[in-house]
């Protein structure tokens, strides 16, 4: 008689369901990338009419109202019998240091820290040194939530980095400019703002995740969009409009939104991989948007952190 084998066998249509649930999860992460690699150009064009606090406050206070107005008419299914439709409860008190990272980190500081940036720096030269997030975000996705990515897939990660770092450094005459230092904190804060989301997005939707975060930096957005547009000149223009509600709709929300639904469907390390190509995406809006000349550095580079996503993806993560 034969022994049977204690491996139960995976059905097929569990297979396939997890493959459609990888390439949605894929699809909406290359959909927050998009988004994302329009954040630089649109951050120029607003601060042609507002002032770089002016357009961070306003911006989180514009993305909190449409985040708000959002979880209030999408409901959700009542805690307790009996109770009606139509209101999504506030998260239990355990996520709530999370979604102050969230905020902290993706909500107030990489918008802040990358707006001073560009008041100096081209929005093509902040493009590619921000191609260093992916491996930041890999390795305190590492730290905080236990991912154990493939020696290949670090390998990638880190070819890319290192492009990356090369081109800064060549850029900038040999040491970093206060530009750059801006953007490696922005670098910082914001892996951890993307790490905590997709931490939390396994355990709600990525429209509350952002959703919540947004609403809670309220009492510090709101006083810090008044006093800023009190104190700096503002001159709206047409560019400087569709600036603010792109970033204010567009990168702060709905961007976010399919980014961290991604994150929980792929792992936070092979979805952040996929924001290799936002350096490459943003050189192309740099151009058409902004007339910006490009050296030939810059799309050399955004090439080769390019090829170091198709290896990334092609690991296990």
């Amino acid at each position: 008689m034969k022994a049977q084998s204690s491996a139960t066998p995976v059905p097929p249509v569990a297979v396939a369901a997890h493959r459609d649930r990888a390439g949605l999860g894929t699809l909406q992460a290359a959909l927050g990338v998009i988004a994302f690699s329009l954040t630089f150009p649109a951050t120029a064009w607003g601060l042609e009419g507002f002032g770089p606090w002016s357009l961070v406050a306003v911006r989180s206070v514009l993305a909190a109202l449409v985040a708000g107005g959002c979880l209030l008419a999408a409901g959700a299914p009542p805690r307790t019998p009996g109770r009606a439709w139509g209101r999504i409860p506030p998260p239990d008190r355990r996520h709530w240091p999370g979604l102050a990272v969230v905020g902290a980190g993706v909500v107030l500081g990489f918008p802040m820290l990358t707006t001073l940036a560009l008041r100096t720096s081209t929005t093509a030269h902040a493009a590619v040194v921000v191609g260093l997030l992916p491996l930041t975000t890999a390795l305190l996705s590492a730290l905080r939530a236990g991912s154990r990515p493939s020696r290949t897939f670090w390998a990638a990660a880190l070819a890319g980095a290192a492009a990356v770092a090369v081109f800064t450094v060549r850029q900038s005459g040999g040491a970093p400019t206060t530009a750059d230092l801006y953007l490696f904190a922005a670098l910082l804060v914001c892996a951890a703002g993307y790490t905590e989301g997709g931490r939390l997005a396994r355990v709600m939707p990525g429209r509350q995740v952002i959703g919540w975060a947004l609403v809670l930096c309220l009492p510090l957005t709101v006083p810090a969009a008044a006093v800023a547009l009190a104190l700096e000149p503002v001159r709206l223009t047409a560019h400087s409009v569709a600036g603010l509600l792109w970033v204010a709709a567009g990168s702060q929300f709905l961007g976010l939104v399919v980014w961290y639904r991604g994150m929980a469907a792929i792992g936070i390390p092979k979805a952040s991989q996929l924001q290799l190509a936002q350096p490459l995406l943003t050189l192309v809006w740099s151009v058409l948007l902004l007339n910006e000349r490009l050296t030939p550095a810059a799309p050399l580079t955004a090439a080769a952190v390019l090829v170091c996503i198709a290896v990334t993806q092609r690991t296990r993560a």
